[in-house]
Order: structure tokens, then C-alpha cells, then sequence
């Protein structure tokens, strides 16, 4: 740093990796987790450091500058108060002590001539890299070729196909690429937090997994409830027909679950979950106890392939325990019966359905055909709240009995 010049800047762990000297550097992730931010400071740091330094902001179209990053940078500079240190032109900015100068581009305005004018640049910082196309991640790349330069991508993902995505896919020494969201972010403000708070309630699992959480656009056809799952804040009213309560046992790896069902018209509500990793035997009921308060007191549907694991929890204060009934065909009819309901809400705080609800798919043929079996995996709370309703299920009378259920 310069004689004279302090600047503190709060680097969130998210960003610790980008720090190192890496040839790609990457920050994906969904609104709010403070990529740009974090790259614009960062920026701003080396060409205070380096008054020779030459970086250029990259677009794949950039029309005006007000579509650029240009204006974060000046406030960013501003906040650091390093402003004498730059002349901030109208197109770009330059560094008053040497040869160094930040420019914004469009890479649709470049073709393999005229983009030698970028081979001495040490920064290529690409924002919105998504819509970066394989065109110009092939002009880019070997024109920045500086000794030590780096190019840096910020986005939010949109298709696992995009170029960047696949570029960055396989991990490579000389690239890094981080995750950020939101709830990574310390420097988020109220009013952000408060709209991630509202979406997440406002709408379905899917699109809130691509707004604020870097997940892919597509809800894929393979994706058994995605499209059916809200999420959002709710309490069980009177009249509602429940609780009714499955559970899943876990085998290694795998969570042990219980979950909380109530039905209100054609909707399925999902209010509370117990869903834990490496949950010992002995540790059940007093886990799900404090989970789930009260939940001793009802019927408990649970997974039968553990005769002995229903048996001990009747013995230690779950007496309504029961096993459920499985058969041929019993996982596709009760996902046919939960897909059934008009729609299925999700609190909150049953973060694992949730989770479960964007991995939990159909399988495919070679040819990319879906198959009416689902995958064995990602599936331990929605296996529990098939067996919670099962006896409202069955292959020839699911319509019939949701009708009788909204009756």
C-alpha cells in the first residue's frame, strides 16, 4: 500500500480464496452475496497499490456505461476516499500517478482484430458473466495473456450449459471459483434481507433457488415436486384435517427424518421437520421430543423395514408408532398422491424438504427420457410424508379421496 494511504476493507470468508493469485477467479451465487462489491473493491485496491495496473470491466453487450460497473467504482472510491488518486472521466478511469486506467466494454463490440487492444491489460473483471457466450470467452481468453494478468468472473448461474459454467465446471489449478448468497454476506442490508424474506414465502422453491441462491433457472422435468412446493410462513388453523406424522430411519450416511402434515382444502402443509445426520438410536426420542413438541402424543407412520428401530422408540415414550404399509408400487403411488394436492407449502424451518424438493428426481434413460422411477436419493422427508399419509393414498381412489378430504 502507499505511503500514506490506509485502506480498510472488510473481506467477507466467502472471499478469502480470491485473494490468492489464481489466473480465473469466479464468485457465483444468487442476489445479494455481494460479488460485485467484492470484485470492485478488490479492484480498487490494486490500482491504489499499483498505479500502473490496467484493467478493462467487461460486458457481453454493453450499450451505455450505465449497464457497466463503472458507477459502483466511483462510489466505492469515493467511500475509501481515495478520489484524488484517479481522474474519473466520462468513459473511463485513469490513475493520476502512472499509467494505469480502468475502461468498460461489450464483447459484442470486439472480433479477433480489434481485440489485440486489450492484450497488455493485467484485469479482465467480466460482470454478468451468464451471458458471456462461447464466442467471446474464446476472444477473451488468450488476449489476456499479460504475465501474472487474471481475469475474474462474477454471475448470477441461469443454465448449466452457459459457457462460463462449463468453462469453470471441473476444478483446475490455476482457477478458483466461490459460492456466495446472501446469507453469506455480513454487509446485507435490512431491506435486501427482508425482500429474500418475503420471496421466500411469495414464491416457488425453484425460482427462489435462482433468484437468491445461484441455483439454475430451469426447473427441470426430471425434479418430482419443485413445481409443487412453495415455501412460506404459516400456523395450522382450527378445521385443518392433521397433524399427521411419517418418519424415516437413517442408514449411515443417511438423515433420520420425521415430519409434520397438515391438509387444508387440496393443500398439503408441511409445518415442522426433525432432520438429523448421524442420529444414534438412543438419541431419537429426546431428538424428536425437542424437535418436535407433542409429537409422542400422535401416530407416527414410519419407514417398516426396521422392525427392531419401532420396536425400541414404543418402548421409550412413542407408543402410536407404527410401521408403515409398503408394497409394489407403493413410492410411485404416494408420489403420485402428494403431487395430487393443488399445491404443497413449506415453513421455513423445514429447511431439509426444502432442500429435498430441488434434488429429489425422476430417472433418466440415455436418451434423456423420464422414467416413472424415482431416484433413490434426496428423498428421506418426502419417503416420511408419504408414509404419514398412506392410508389416504391408494392406486385406484387418490382423486376420490382428496375429494372427500376438500369436502
Amino acid at each position: 500500500m502507499p505511503r500514506g494511504i490506509n485502506l480498510e476493507i472488510i473481506t467477507p470468508r466467502w472471499a478469502l480464496p480470491l485473494l490468492e493469485p489464481y489466473r480465473y477467479k469466479g464468485a457465483k451465487g444468487g442476489r445479494g452475496g455481494g460479488k460485485s462489491w467484492f470484485f470492485a473493491d478488490l479492484l480498487i485496491e490494486q490500482h491504489v497499490c499499483n498505479p500502473h495496473l490496467q484493467s478493462v470491466c467487461i460486458r457481453e453487450v454493453q450499450n451505455t456505461l450505465d449497464t457497466s460497473v463503472k458507477k459502483l467504482l466511483e462510489a466505492r472510491i469515493d467511500h475509501y476516499g481515495v478520489g484524488h488518486l484517479f481522474d474519473i472521466q466520462v468513459n473511463r478511469i485513469l490513475d493520476k500517478r502512472g499509467r494505469g486506467l480502468i475502461i468498460f466494454k461489450g464483447m459484442q463490440d470486439y472480433n479477433a482484430s480489434n481485440i489485440k487492444s486489450l492484450e497488455g491489460f493485467d484485469r479482465a473483471w467480466v460482470e454478468e458473466a451468464q451471458n458471456l457466450s462461447q464466442r467471446s470467452l474464446q476472444l477473451l481468453r488468450p488476449t489476456i495473456r499479460k504475465e501474472g494478468s487474471e481475469i475474474w468472473f462474477s454471475w448470477n448461474p441461469e443454465n448449466e450449459s452457459d459457457p462460463v459454467d462449463r468453462f469453470l465446471a471441473e476444478p483446475r489449478p490455476d482457477a478458483v471459483v466461490v459460492l456466495c448468497n446472501i446469507y453469506d454476506n455480513p454487509l446485507r442490508s435490512d431491506l435486501l434481507w427482508a425482500e429474500m424474506l418475503a420471496d421466500r414465502e411469495r414464491l416457488d422453491v425453484g425460482e427462489f433457488h435462482h433468484i437468491w441462491e445461484g441455483g439454475y433457472r430451469t426447473i427441470s422435468k426430471e425434479q418430482i415436486f419443485a413445481d409443487k412446493v412453495r415455501v412460506q410462513t404459516f400456523e395450522p388453523l382450527p378445521g385443518w384435517d392433521g397433524p399427521y406424522y411419517g418418519a424415516d430411519w437413517g442408514f449411515g450416511v443417511d438423515p433420520t427424518v420425521a415430519v409434520e402434515l397438515w391438509i387444508d382444502d387440496r393443500t398439503l402443509h408441511v409445518y415442522r421437520e426433525s432432520y438429523r445426520y448421524h442420529l444414534e438410536l438412543d438419541d431419537i426420542p429426546a431428538t424428536w421430543k425437542a424437535d418436535m413438541p407433542g409429537i409422542e402424543q400422535h401416530v407416527i407412520r414410519a419407514d417398516s423395514a426396521r422392525p427392531d428401530t419401532i420396536s425400541y422408540m414404543k418402548r421409550h415414550g412413542f407408543p402410536l408408532l407404527v410401521g408403515a404399509e409398503k408394497g409394489k408400487g407403493s413410492i410411485e403411488d404416494g408420489i403420485q398422491f402428494l403431487r395430487s394436492f393443488k399445491a404443497i407449502v413449506v415453513h421455513p424451518q423445514c429447511a431439509g424438504l426444502i432442500a429435498e424438493s430441488r434434488n429429489y428426481k425422476w430417472k433418466t434413460n440415455r436418451a434423456g427420457d423420464i422414467l416413472p422411477t424415482p431416484v433413490d436419493a434426496h428423498n428421506h422427508a418426502w419417503d416420511s410424508a408419504r408414509y404419514a399419509l398412506a392410508p389416504l393414498a391408494g392406486k385406484d381412489n387418490i382423486a376420490a379421496r382428496l375429494s372427500a378430504l376438500s369436502g
